[in-house]
């Protein structure tokens, strides 16, 4: 996975932007446009408004493509109490919490509390979405078959470690809770294979598909 880090500074706080890893949701443009604003140059100007607000913004990034450093305060992002999954139509998974990425060897690849996660199997950038869905028109709903994630009550914080399987699908292990506006909120702690060639008629789950179709991550 590749970064590209571009970092811009106020006297109360470092905002850290990643290019390879937007896709330019636009929460941070909708949320305070005195600071983040693609017409002007540097697009990230931090010392527009006070850090904690533009802290508060940073959080809501859900790629993880904006971070920020406190100059004089202790403030950092800690993960949200749950590991959560969140499904978009025809787009990325987006995951939120404790999260560790790792290869097929069992290295880590990324740390993070925010990572939007490529689902249709183009993106020149794996495991992280770059936008290739929209370029290919892909499609793909929200729902999933709650049958592969038996429930569970415990919602403990545990570390998320997204498994890379080799030119295969991603194998989740931890507690996590998989949102969409068709299966609502549904928590598990089952280790579910997510699809990553986009091929799968079980999407979001991998049926092997990968096999067939030269996938390769």
């Amino acid at each position: 996975m590749q970064e590209k880090i571009h970092s811009y500074e106020s006297d109360d706080i470092k905002v850290t932007y990643d290019l390879k890893r937007c896709i330019h949701a636009g929460e941070c443009v909708r949320g305070l446009p005195e600071v983040f604003d693609i017409e002007k140059k540097p697009w990230i100007q931090p010392g527009k408004a006070a850090a904690e607000k533009v802290a508060d913004v940073i959080e809501k990034c859900p790629t993880g493509a904006l971070h920020y450093e406190m100059k004089k305060s202790s403030r950092e992002e800690k993960p949200s109490s749950k590991n959560r999954i969140v499904l978009r139509p025809n787009g990325p998974v987006y995951f939120f919490g404790d999260l560790e990425v790792q290869d097929h060897e069992g290295n880590t690849i990324l740390e993070d509390t925010r990572f939007a996660f490529c689902r249709c199997g183009a993106s020149g950038n794996k495991p992280a979405c770059d936008n290739s869905h929209q370029q290919m028109k892909w499609k793909a709903d929200v729902k999933a078959d709650l049958s592969k994630m038996p429930e569970t009550d415990s919602l403990d914080g545990d570390k998320l470690i997204i498994k890379l399987m080799k030119n295969g699908p991603a194998i989740l292990d931890g507690t996590y809770t998989m949102e969409s506006a068709s299966i609502g909120a549904h928590t598990s702690s089952k280790g579910v294979a997510l699809c990553r060639c986009g091929g799968s008629t079980t999407k979001p789950f991998c049926d092997g598909t990968h096999k067939q179709n030269g996938f390769e991550g």
